[in-house]
């Protein structure tokens, strides 16, 4: 019998039974045709590959990211996938939707039309994530209607504004949901939820949304899986209470492993999907359910019913691993060809100016000056209790904090007080708006960091100790046309440049991930503590997270879904 492909000798995971099973496996037409002990006496194989006793595994599906959080263009982004066995994703691109709308959810698209591993988009159905932010493009219901209707779309993305499902009966995302059950009844609808309990999180459910990926807790776990939610676990909910409960418990089928945002340091150091497969193995999870939290379960949840088991018929997109602990790629293949060897030079396709020209120039600002950082307030000259936004290392939630602040002259004395300044400015050149508040916690103690890479709506957001600092920074990203800039007593630290959208690069992911170290180690030397700084400042302007944040509107009480005061009255 002719085969294309014959791998002989191997101990393939067999995702019905959680097992690995010796044998060999033969592959025709990119798929797999037969697994088990039959080899060259009964196929004829144009390729035979010595599996030499190492681990076949199904490629790896990572169904919750975004790969503008990476930084980095889909092409860029698929060559780090690949070569960490990841060979199917479902991004969901609602930061670019953030500043371009529908025609930039479509520049990624087919963007991603040539890369080796597949990329089944979810539809982005928040954007903006709210009412309370400008934001540069939004979706609406005739955007994912041509989404839906043209596009090879997986299914509708995370849900975010969950305050509005409950608060709001007459809100955007509300009719958005009542269209989707009304038009697209089959179609996946994914959720973000942190936090919600009881009756709050059953109405969500009811309403259409039956996933979770937030940061996760044993009583919200249990709470969501007993009402029928499926989990997906990112790398923040792999807390040790949260391992024991998955190993302990019999829920293989009511969770997966995803990434969500990857920075590219990380991306180039630990790996993607296979280092949170490393991780959990690591914590005590058996090798085999955690490839099959990797593989079988993100499939069938997105009903990819061609792939994520090697068995007959699948899609041959497989992995070829000496050793389950370091879950490093000995070979990848992808529909039965191989797209990378450990042992051959494996190199991106350049993508450079591949977007339309104006997604270089989208970022309409002046350049500031020290007095844009000067806070005006109508109040008397007196001490005042003010919201001050508390970031906390550990999570990328922001607590409300109350002190006092000296007001003089109509001025906000912020230099004198014990917290920073923290401020957004629309670039859209839509209405100038612009918010101003008060910082603390584990964020820089000096210095400034200014960058347009803000969730979701991608703002100029503004932190630091000083007007000088912050005007510097501020500058120096208005004029490289998106990016992020530390500077610390008129010295530039680090300076990463996003000019595509303000988010983007398409330099290659080796020198983005060396760009992104330093930009990190520069935040750190400023006194930021944190486990990921740039995601935790990149989400003080995200509105759907709790508890305080900011946008080009103001202060945002998440909790509450409203801007509030800078000043507590009363």
């Amino acid at each position: 019998m002719h085969v294309d492909l014959l791998i002989e000798q191997v101990r393939m995971f067999n995702s019905y039974t959680k097992k690995f099973i010796k044998g060999n496996v033969a592959v025709l037409d990119g798929r797999i045709l037969y697994m088990g002990d039959r080899g060259q006496e009964t196929f004829e194989a144009a390729e035979i590959v010595k599996g030499e006793d190492r681990y076949l595994l199904p490629g790896l599906i990572d169904i919750h990211l975004h790969i503008e959080s990476t930084m980095v263009t889909p092409a860029t982004f698929s060559y780090g996938l690949i070569r960490n066995g990841v060979t199917t994703i479902v991004p969901e691109p609602h930061e670019i939707a953030n500043v371009f709308g529908l025609a930039g959810v479509k520049e990624m698209l087919r963007a991603s039309e040539e890369c080796v591993a597949d990329m089944f988009y979810a539809v982005p159905s928040s954007v903006p994530a709210t009412s309370l932010e400008t934001a540069g493009g939004s979706i609406e219901i005739a955007d994912l209607d041509e989404l839906l209707q043209t596009e090879r779309i997986a299914c509708l993305g995370e849900i975010m504004n969950y305050v509005d499902i409950i608060s709001s009966s007459d809100s955007k995302t509300n009719h958005i949901l009542e269209h989707i059950r009304s038009h697209y009844p089959d179609l996946i609808i994914e959720g973000h939820v942190p936090k919600l309990l009881d009756l709050d999180l059953h109405r969500v459910i009811y309403a259409g949304v039956d996933s979770d990926h937030t940061h996760q807790t044993i009583e919200g776990m249990e709470a969501r899986i007993n009402a029928g939610m499926f989990i997906e676990i990112q790398e923040k909910s792999m807390t040790d209470e949260v391992m024991n409960y998955l190993i302990e418990h019999d829920v293989s089928e009511h969770f997966c492993f995803v990434t969500d945002d990857v920075m590219a340091d990380s991306f180039q150091r630990r790996g993607h999907l296979n280092h949170l497969v490393r991780k959990a193995i690591g914590m005590g999870m058996d090798a085999e359910k955690a490839i099959y939290a990797s593989t079988f379960t993100p499939a069938r949840r997105m009903r990819m019913h061609d792939r994520g088991a090697i068995a007959p018929g699948k899609i041959a997109d497989f992995l070829l691993v000496s050793d389950l602990q370091s879950m490093i790629m000995d070979q990848v293949y992808k529909k039965g060809q191989k797209v990378y060897d450990i042992h051959e030079a494996y190199l991106p396709k350049p993508s450079k100016h591949s977007f339309p020209e104006h997604y270089y120039t989208s970022v309409k600002l002046p350049i500031l000056t020290e007095q844009d950082f000067a806070v005006t307030v109508q109040a008397a000259d007196s001490r005042y209790s003010c919201r001050v936004m508390i970031v906390q290392d550990g999570s990328t939630f922001t607590k409300e904090h109350h002190g006092e602040v000296e007001i003089r002259d109509n001025q906000l004395c912020w230099e004198e007080s014990p917290y920073g300044l923290i401020a957004t400015f629309e670039r859209y050149g839509k209405n100038g708006n612009r918010g101003y508040g008060l910082i603390g916690g584990d964020t820089i103690k000096r210095g400034a960091i200014a960058t347009t890479y803000s969730h979701d709506n991608h703002n100029l957001l503004v932190v630091g100790h000083n007007p000088r600092d912050m005007m510097l920074a501020a500058n120096e990203v208005i004029r490289n046309q998106g990016g992020f800039c530390v500077v610390d007593n008129g010295t530039v630290l680090a300076n990463l440049h996003l000019p595509v959208g303000g988010i983007l690069t398409e330099e290659p992911l080796e020198q983005t991930a060396a760009e992104v170290h330093q930009l990190t180690q520069a935040m750190e030397s400023l006194g930021y503590r944190h486990y990921n700084p740039i995601m935790s400042i990149s989400t003080h302007s995200l509105p759907v997270s709790p508890a305080l944040k900011i946008t080009d509107l103001g202060l945002i009480d998440v909790n509450e879904g409203k801007v509030v005061s800078l000043l507590i009255q009363g």
